[in-house]
């Protein structure tokens, strides 16, 4: 439950700007994501007329809750923007204090937001206030390795009267290098009462079944690992509920769930922007493609990479993509193990 929303499963995407967008969400939540996050939008009000943040907070259609995450510093204005967006249909607002990018913590925001505890908790109580929906907060374990401060942020949260947790297991100086760890989120489900989902590095059933046995936490929120593998979700249900995977797809499956997300951005943003936002999918999907199955790493396979990377029009983006998938698809043994082993 988040607030008066109950939440199908404790398998939630991340918010990722340039990334979840509208189809990718509804991508994952056909593959049991019980509960998406859109991509991270501005606080400051003269960035609300821009295309890129009409299409970012474009949720007609979608599943409820809608949930939205909001950055910024200034508590008042992400009150207002918690107001706003909430007039435009959220049902939850996600506050974001994980974003280590150094545009984003140069202006005092996301996880720069970790090293002032006062303004977080005026910031968190402020937007609390402003709405009559649940507030949620994602963050990290701190600044530094030397200076994690989970815990009493996840108190300070707590009492502001935040009504979910999503904890990323890295401090802002560590950035996505390294590996995540979870004695922290452990530790700050220990010690409040309110939902803690774990995150950071979840990127195959097992890993997502150790996590939660480590941490205690109620749930998984996926990022970067739902990438190239929206069916994550349903692999990890299945091997919950079963303890053993489902039938990994085949390659032919595989593809066509690429080809479905292809045509979902060619119509949600046109042609020519659809394209752009498609190759970053297909660099992901292929490296997917390319760690479960390593004959794809051929000569042949590369250049016909090359040549998906470099279409310019839906069309000759289609034929590259279907080009690539005969090719490859005699050398391809479908049985392999979808999955890094986790020790």
């Amino acid at each position: 439950m988040i607030g008066s929303h109950r939440i199908d499963n404790g398998l939630a995407l991340a918010p990722m700007a340039g990334l979840t967008d509208k189809p990718f969400r509804a991508l994952c939540r056909h593959w049991g994501a019980g509960y998406v996050v859109a991509e991270m939008t501005s606080a400051q009000p003269h960035l609300r007329r821009s295309k890129k943040s009409q299409q970012r907070t474009d949720y007609r259609g979608e599943p409820t809750p809608i949930a939205v995450q909001l950055v910024g510093n200034d508590p008042a204005q992400m009150a207002e923007a918690a107001r706003y967006s909430v007039a435009r249909g959220a049902h939850i607002i996600d506050i974001n204090m994980g974003c280590p990018a150094r545009k984003v913590c140069n202006a005092a925001a996301g996880s720069a937001l970790l090293s002032d505890e006062a303004r977080v908790a005026h910031i968190l109580t402020a937007v609390v206030r402003a709405v009559d929906v649940p507030v949620t907060l994602k963050f990290r374990t701190g600044t530094s390795p030397t200076m994690r401060n989970a815990v009493r942020i996840a108190r300070l949260a707590e009492d502001a009267g935040v009504a979910m947790l999503a904890l990323h297991g890295r401090t802002r100086a560590c950035a996505f290098a390294g590996s995540a760890e979870y004695e922290t989120i452990a530790a700050v489900k220990r010690a409040v009462h309110i939902p803690v989902l774990a995150n950071g590095d979840i990127d195959s059933p097992h890993k997502a079944l150790r996590v939660l046995r480590e941490t205690g936490a109620d749930g998984v929120m996926i990022g970067r690992g739902a990438l190239g593998q929206p069916w994550l979700f349903r692999d990890i249900a299945h091997f919950a509920a079963h303890g053993v995977l489902p039938l990994p797809l085949t390659l032919e499956e595989r593809f066509a769930v690429i080809d479905a997300h292809l045509a979902a951005l060619y119509e949600f943003y046109g042609e020519t922007h659809g394209v752009r936002i498609a190759r970053k999918h297909l660099g992901h999907y292929l490296r997917h493609l390319h760690r479960c199955f390593p004959v794809l790493e051929s000569n042949d396979a590369q250049n016909l990479r090359q040549h998906l990377n470099a279409a310019d029009t839906a069309a000759a983006q289609r034929t590259a993509l279907f080009r690539f998938f005969d090719t490859v698809s005699a050398a391809v043994s479908t049985d392999a193990f979808p999955y890094p082993k986790v020790a």
